[in-house]
């Protein structure tokens, strides 16, 4: 793990906010898992709820923090310990897209505006492997680092008010998929038929931070076979566990 230089606040009476430098990069999402698997290894039975974020973990305890010194103490100690975690396997998942014009409502501007090919944007968005840097905003929103500079582009002004549920989208140097109907201001160049969040389900989302997703593009006849299979609940996405 590398040393960061960390800062630790408190944040509201129960929690501890742990902050890393503020750059969205695979080194420091790799050192927040980690951080956060060591803290969920040293099983402190204060501690309830452990959240992480691109930069930052927060902890929270069970009661009032009394003696913020003592708790950013121990933080500390467990952040520079030499506890031997194993590597976790990650999961590639590879999620079939539509890009045809009926769900690409923003691929046009981008193309212009970059003056690439629809066809470049599609090839340069689904060859990436993304990293899945934390889930947030709306349950089973994946924030996913590794978008190709080429592609990225800037969020919109003016949000739109209705999303529709799949819809893939860009957002500055991020892309992501909205699970479910929503408000958004990120470009929308694609829709995926599948589930991103099931409550059904445990849990509830298929993937966590640090998998990887891999986008592959299909038709839009693929795409409602496979609505047609996710809706009675049979549809498998495809995946492969990854080693070191």
């Amino acid at each position: 793990m590398s040393n960061f230089q960390l800062t630790y606040k408190q944040y509201g009476e129960h929690s501890i906010l742990v902050e890393w430098p503020s750059k969205i990069d695979k080194k420091t999402i790799d050192d927040v898992i980690f951080f956060k698997e060591k803290l969920e290894r040293s099983l402190f039975k204060d501690i309830i709820e452990i959240k992480s974020a691109y930069n930052s973990i927060l902890i929270s305890y069970v009661i009032t923090i009394d003696n913020i010194y003592n708790k950013i103490s121990m933080l500390k100690d467990i952040y520079s310990s030499e506890i031997n975690i194993l590597s976790k396997p990650s999961t590639l998942w590879k999620i079939p897209v539509c890009y045809d014009n009926k769900f690409a409502l923003d691929l046009d501007e981008i193309s212009l505006e970059k003056k690439i090919s629809k066809q470049d944007i599609i090839a340069l968005h689904s060859e990436a492997i993304y990293t899945i840097f934390f889930i947030g905003f709306l349950p089973g929103f994946l924030y996913l680092g590794g978008l190709n500079d080429t592609i990225s582009f800037p969020r919109k002004s003016n949000p739109r008010l209705h999303i529709d549920k799949g819809s893939v989208a860009i957002g500055g140097k991020q892309t992501g998929v909205y699970p479910c109907k929503s408000p958004g201001g990120w470009n929308i160049i694609g829709n995926s038929p599948i589930n991103f969040f099931d409550i059904a389900k445990s849990p509830p989302c298929f993937a966590k931070p640090g998998d990887k997703i891999q986008f592959y593009p299909i038709t839009l006849k693929m795409h409602s076979d496979i609505t047609t299979l996710v809706n009675a609940g049979v549809f498998q996405i495809e995946s492969e566990v990854l080693h070191g």
